[in-house]
């Protein structure tokens, strides 16, 4: 999965990173105990980071310290009105600095000798390009590159992986190499581990199964450092659908604390080898709705998992926490309710720090622009839907005339940067 659809940037004129910006590279070693670890500046360094570039300053006060992106030109994007990596810099943020990968079902061809030989060459000159600058602290080469739903028993993939890791090495012998594969099956984690010596780091995506995948990658006898490169809410392939086939989102709460026990799990279930992860994702996006997969929301407020990450990382909530949406349900969730008709809606929020919550109540169809592994889609068109209070935690609106799936969307702000957002799929008919 991704952000958004990246491919191979064009070379630009290099942006020199400044000299005194220290420290750089990552490095691997095994600790006393026989644990792999990675290091910075002569210290152990974990991994506590997130997918994406949006509101660095909150990641830094959640206890974050790496961000990682999918392709190089996000190094050169604007973050609070200066370049990634200038950004990065200021605030001791770690970058793992994505190299594009070609995906077959993208076009790409893992048998033409020319687009090989092409990203070949791409790689090395954005490798060249970037090896000064101190805040990537090691490059991460493809991601989910075998497909999503690929057996990874395509070797021409792995094969090829190498060729792209030792370019990088032969640029840049001073950083690690990792690549990332879009779960723990395996015949993939076999695939790099057969296939790529020069893959210093195996990174892994997954989401219902992640707490499992640091088990799976040991006892497919993966024995270098392995990173959780996405995890957050179980994906909408993984959990239950309407009669209609419309995935059913896991509440706010439920999504933070996935976030918050997956890292516990991938914590003291891959000793040896888990340096560390990235939550996905740290920003907002539309996949499958507007709401799923970010942390955020598309006007900027953190959402609850946000709030579950500082958890995890410093032992401690942070100073604002997002309003706690106890209840929202409806007698139409996940069923069918007749054009015009009156539903009901049961809600009940509060703010843990007792800040003025206000509601925002939205409609919107169905999305019907589905692509596979994160691919950029098209948001369904959003409109202010009117509610009606009915008594204590008690709502009602007019169900669409026009027939059709739809989702009633609520989103609750505290007025200081921090809101929860929730949805009921519902079809009219």
């Amino acid at each position: 999965m991704k952000p958004m659809r990246i491919l191979v940037p064009l070379l630009v004129p290099a942006l020199l990173a400044t000299a005194t910006a220290e420290p750089g590279p990552l490095s691997m070693r095994r600790n006393a105990s026989g644990a792999w670890e990675l290091v910075r500046d002569g210290k152990p360094f974990f991994i506590r980071g997130a997918g994406g570039q949006r509101s660095l300053d909150v990641l830094v006060e959640s206890g974050g310290n790496s961000i990682r992106t999918w392709g190089v030109d996000a190094l050169e994007e604007k973050v609070d009105g200066k370049l990634l990596v200038q950004r990065a810099r200021e605030l001791d943020l770690t970058i793992a600095a994505g190299l594009w990968v070609g995906h077959e079902r993208h076009g790409f061809n893992y048998s033409d000798a020319a687009q090989l030989e092409k990203q070949r060459k791409d790689i090395r000159a954005v490798v060249a390009k970037w090896k000064n600058e101190p805040a990537i602290c090691f490059w991460g080469l493809g991601n989910e590159m075998e497909g999503p739903d690929a057996d990874g028993k395509d070797d021409r993939i792995w094969k090829e992986l190498e060729v792209l890791a030792k370019i990088i090495k032969e640029e840049d012998p001073s950083r690690l190499v990792m690549t990332v594969i879009a779960g723990a099956a395996r015949p993939k984690i076999e695939g790099v581990r057969d296939h790529c010596p020069s893959i210093d780091i195996l990174g892994v995506n997954a989401y219902a199964s992640a707490a499992g995948a640091g088990k799976a990658v040991k006892e497919t006898g993966w024995d270098k450092p392995f990173i959780l490169t996405e995890f957050g809410p179980s994906g909408h392939w993984e959990v239950a659908k309407t009669s209609w086939g419309a995935p059913i989102e896991p509440s706010s709460r439920d999504k933070a604390a996935k976030y918050y026990s997956t890292q516990q799990i991938a914590t003291d279930d891959s000793a040896g080898l888990f340096v560390g992860s990235y939550a996905f994702l740290w920003g907002q996006k539309q996949e499958c709705t507007a709401t799923w997969y970010g942390m955020f929301l598309k006007s900027g407020e953190k959402l609850p998992s946000v709030d579950a990450m500082s958890r995890a990382w410093t032992g401690k909530w942070p100073a604002n926490r997002c309003p706690r949406v106890e209840t929202f349900t409806s007698p139409a969730k996940g069923n069918t309710v007749r054009p015009g008709e009156s539903v009901a809606v049961t809600l009940d929020v509060a703010d843990p720090d007792g800040d003025k919550v206000e509601l925002q109540w939205t409609l919107a169809g169905e999305s019907t622009d589905r692509k596979a592994g994160g691919d950029a889609e098209r948001a369904p068109e959003e409109k202010k839907l009117s509610m009606d209070s009915s008594g204590a935690n008690q709502w009602t609106f007019k169900a669409p005339d026009q027939p059709g799936a739809y989702r009633v969307f609520l989103v609750a702000r505290d007025g200081r940067g921090a809101a929860s957002a929730e949805n009921i799929p519902f079809q009219v008919r």
